[in-house]
């Protein structure tokens, strides 16, 4: 699958917030600092997986219309990979 540009730069700003919660480690800052920065990443890396599923399973289902063949399969294993991603 072909990822667009938005989805690439997604992943980017959460390698940056990664990166700034190490930094925020090694600077031993406050506890409640470092978990808010921890779950805004974790966020961050739920809506992309959204965006990576939904996009992916839009494409599979047009394709499967295009051959005129049932889509019901495509949709089980996106819920499914949602459902693992959480």
């Amino acid at each position: 699958m072909k990822y667009d540009d938005k989805v690439k730069n997604r992943v980017k700003r959460i390698e940056g917030q990664i990166k700034g919660i190490l930094r925020m480690m090694e600077e031993e800052k406050d506890c409640k600092e470092l978990v808010v920065q921890m779950s805004a990443a974790r966020n961050a890396l739920d809506r992309a997986i959204g965006v990576v599923v939904s996009e992916n399973l839009e494409k599979c289902i047009r394709d499967q219309i295009e051959k005129g063949e049932g889509t019901d399969k495509f949709i089980q294993e996106a819920v499914e990979l949602l459902v693992k991603s959480r």
